[in-house]
């Protein structure tokens, strides 16, 4: 039988030869993954199984991000819950304080996921890991106990849906333009429950960063997950980064797919979602006069060192709008202290940012930023549903690193090469040795 990748993935840690959409399947993880938030509740269920010990002490991965640094006595409840866990299982994976960030950011770069691999975890962006070409989907606590327990779980087998990217994106169009894109035309439940599969030639031109925040919001789509084919640009990525050898799985030329979609990346220009859903996309260029209290720059979807480095092209020598607070989280401590290196934490102080540590904290309303009634936000992180970042009268509009720092200089949504411009224009012209005056290259 001729299979996608995911199905390939599936039918491999299910012992069998083949799988078919709708075939109902018990196969065996290779990760188990819950935060400060989802995992006192796995932990609850646990106790509750027949056994004292999890399955592998290695193949667990707890990870206190969410309200942590702990914002209250609740949150700080909530991780002594998962610390003496962790202890008591001596669990291999926990990270907290100053090893800890953001889940599906810290995860990979750990090496604690390798192509071919099958993840479960108590949060919904665990589809992040599929740039990885691993099948990983969110679950609930329940039963993430049980894969903490048994190491296996049951599944459903996910039709697939094709998306074929070609061309190259223009400056300024990453991966989160290519999502909100999608998303904007099939609809939040236009994958549900089928996987989303991305190829194509378009894929030379996405780098893992691209990848990571196009899988992790196929959860968006209603998608069970998002996944890429392994190439050169994944090998590149997971080179020493793990012990464990990856296993390279390739989907059949004739695999049944529900849908084939295609998207020329060149015709893309930076897209915003407007509220209340990540479906309600515009190009960013297209929505005007709309005036922003707060921008936020970090999160599992655009957290990343290639993330702060778009931002900080951005606001290097401008200055954040009055009355406009913009809010930076590296999303792990090495993006942090990459960030420090480059100079990029000393743009984004100049330009009038605050730095967050490593945390979830506004994407989900938790801390860090949340925003009152009536106040409006430009944000790359994942989500703008209603009340998602604070009060139920607030608005999010979602968009890439650039969009959110453009915006946050001019004090509006606004393109970020209207930035740019404005910017080059108050650069000196510098005296060539023939004598002439030419304009600054970038």
């Amino acid at each position: 039988m001729n299979m996608t990748l995911t199905q390939k993935i599936l039918a491999a840690h299910a012992g069998l030869d083949s799988v078919r959409p709708g075939e109902l399947i018990q196969a065996r993880v290779d990760l188990v993954l819950a935060n400060d938030i989802t995992a006192p509740l796995a932990i609850r269920e646990f106790g509750r199984i027949a056994t004292d010990k999890v399955f592998d002490r290695k193949r667990i991965a707890l990870v206190c991000d969410h309200f942590a640094p702990n914002k209250d006595i609740p949150s700080a409840e909530l991780c002594r819950t998962v610390r003496e866990f962790a202890r008591s299982q001596g669990i291999e994976n926990f990270f907290e304080g100053g090893e800890c960030g953001i889940e599906h950011v810290l995860l990979p770069e750990k090496g604690l996921v390798v192509p071919g691999d099958l993840v479960i975890g108590a949060d919904s962006h665990t589809c992040t890991y599929g740039a990885l070409a691993a099948f990983a989907t969110g679950m609930g606590s329940t039963d993430v106990a049980a894969g903490m327990a048994t190491g296996r779980c049951w599944f459903r087998v996910p039709a697939s849906q094709r998306f074929v990217l070609t061309g190259r994106p223009g400056k300024f169009v990453v991966g989160k333009d290519v999502i909100l894109h999608l998303i904007g035309q099939i609809g939040v439940d236009g994958a549900a429950y089928r996987s989303m599969e991305f190829c194509g030639s378009g894929l030379k031109h996405l780098s893992m960063t691209d990848r990571f925040t196009m899988a992790n919001m196929a959860i968006e789509a209603g998608a069970k997950n998002g996944i890429f084919p392994f190439d050169e640009e994944t090998a590149r990525y997971v080179e020493g980064r793990s012990q464990r050898k990856a296993r390279i799985f390739e989907a059949d030329e004739d695999a049944p797919y529900e849908r084939t979609m295609a998207v020329d990346l060149a015709e893309l220009r930076p897209v915003v979602a407007l509220p209340h859903l990540p479906a309600n996309a515009r190009f960013a260029d297209e929505v005007r006069d709309v005036r922003i209290d707060q921008a936020v720059i970090g999160s599992c979807t655009n957290g990343r060192l290639e993330d702060m480095r778009q931002a900080a092209s951005i606001l290097k020598g401008n200055k954040v709008a009055r009355g406009v607070r913009l809010i930076i989280i590296p999303a792990t401590p090495d993006v942090y202290r990459r960030s420090l290196e480059e100079g990029l934490i000393e743009v984004f102080l100049d330009a009038g940012a605050v730095i967050s540590p490593p945390t979830c904290g506004p994407c989900l309303g938790g801390h860090m930023g949340v925003l009152a009634k009536g106040e409006r936000a430009v944000s790359t992180t994942n989500r703008n549903f209603v009340g998602r970042m604070g009060h139920p009268e607030s608005e999010v509009y979602l968009s890439n690193p650039a969009v959110a720092a453009a915006s946050a200089v001019a004090g509006k949504i606004t393109d970020p090469a209207e930035i740019e411009s404005r910017t080059e224009s108050r650069r000196p012209a510098r005296r060539e040795r023939d004598g002439s005056t030419k304009e600054r290259r970038r």
